[in-house]
């Protein structure tokens, strides 16, 4: 690839964290732009063992030698003087997860551009992807905007759509768009440094907020519709993934669902709502309106089996009612 002069010469600090994050990262990276710093969340302990780990974009900065900052916040003086002292000419954002303030925006000259997987003003917030996939849309895309001190509020540069398969989930679409994200921000830098794109500013009356996503949205309510149910699954895998619970025996059991099915029609008999029976070769739950159909599922403390031996170790699933 042609590398241009003032692609060289240009200071970008990148600000991310997700795995989104670090696909843009890489992009920047391989297309020879001059990254000054990275700034991304602190390091985490995840999982049982508490683990502290490094965001990947972190890892992906150090692999290439570049300067690494995990500020708290900017309402830090110490953390706007060290990006300051960069000298950054553009700031490029990815789902960093932390609201810059006007302190940090007026810093470059080139301003500070952010990727957005939504088609905005529809879907500003955290979780666009998850949110997307709730509401049952068969399109999304990414915008590449200029920030402001809203949440997602600032001029647009350049917007692309994707489409939504009935398959996807949060995971595999944010896989798609990460890489059409990447591609669009590499097609934008050049006509917006060489200042020959016009920002437009969003339709406010349009905007609709995203819904944070937390561990316990995932409880499946059976009285809701099956497709309702569904695209909860869609957007909540992997994490946090849907459960529901079952009464075993005098105890009572969460059940992650690990891999479920939909059909949206209802049988011709007559079930109460949760009931788990057979329909063919399939586990099914009924709920207001089509069926849940079962493959893997998950006893906490225990590990993922699919539907087949859980019912070899537990006969009395069958008939039950989930909640």
């Amino acid at each position: 690839m042609l590398v241009e002069k003032n692609q060289i010469k240009l200071r970008v600090v990148f600000m991310g964290t997700s795995d989104l994050s670090e696909k843009i990262l890489e992009s920047l990276i391989s297309n020879n732009y001059n990254i000054v710093g990275v700034f991304t969340k602190v390091d985490k302990k995840i999982g049982r063992k508490q683990e502290l780990t490094s965001p990947a974009v972190k890892l992906l900065a150090e692999k290439h030698s570049i300067s690494v900052f995990q500020p708290q916040t900017f309402k830090n003086p110490e953390s706007v003087r060290q990006l300051k002292d960069l000298k950054p000419d553009l700031i490029v954002v990815a789902a960093y997860g932390k609201i810059l303030p006007k302190s940090v925006l007026s810093i470059p000259g080139f301003g500070c551009i952010n990727v957005h997987v939504s088609l905005l003003p529809k879907y500003r917030g955290p979780s666009p992807v998850q949110n997307a996939l709730l509401c049952g849309e068969v399109e999304t895309g990414t915008t590449i905007m200029l920030m402001d001190e809203g949440v997602d509020t600032g001029d647009i540069l350049v917007q692309k759509k994707i489409k939504i398969l009935a398959t996807d989930t949060t995971e595999s679409l944010m896989s798609k768009l990460a890489d059409q994200g990447a591609q669009l921000l590499l097609e934008t830098l050049p006509p917006w440094i060489k200042r020959t794109i016009q920002p437009i500013k969003q339709d406010s009356s349009q905007a609709s907020l995203c819904q944070l996503i937390e561990r316990e949205d995932g409880r499946i309510l059976w009285i809701e519709d099956a497709t309702s149910i569904y695209n909860k699954y869609r957007a909540l895998t992997p994490w946090p993934g849907v459960f529901t619970y079952w009464k075993s025996d005098s105890s009572t059991v969460r059940l992650k669902l690990i891999s479920i099915k939909l059909q949206k029609k209802n049988p011709l008999q007559i079930r109460s709502v949760g009931e788990v029976f057979e329909i063919g070769s399939d586990i099914a739950i009924q709920t207001s309106e089509g069926l849940i159909l079962i493959e893997q599922l998950q006893k906490e403390g225990k590990k993922a089996t699919d539907i087949a031996s859980f019912i070899n170790g537990h006969p009395k699933f069958i008939g039950s009612i989930l909640f």
